[in-house]
């Protein structure tokens, strides 16, 4: 881990950019005291996801049927006072 004031930091930013692409962790300090942490992302996945459910995972039937009043009721925000 690098800690670096800030001041020295905007001066050599690239250099601390180096760094955490190397998998440093830069944390950035005002007068000596820490401030925030600068980290690299994690890298992208090369493959895409899949599409669709697990393999093996089936569904109820039961998901498919149509929710009771009450509950319908909740997501519009009302009551069921019909």
């Amino acid at each position: 881990m690098i800690r670096v004031n800030v001041a020295e930091a905007k001066a050599h930013l690239s250099r601390y950019l180096e760094s955490v692409e190397q998998g440093e962790t830069v944390v950035l300090c005002r007068r000596n005291v820490p401030i925030a942490e600068i980290r690299a992302l994690p890298k992208p996945t090369r493959e895409p996801r899949p599409v669709g459910i697990d393999r093996g995972m089936t569904i109820s039937t039961a998901f498919f049927e149509p929710l009771p009043d009450d509950l319908l009721a909740a997501f519009e925000g009302g009551s069921d006072s019909s």
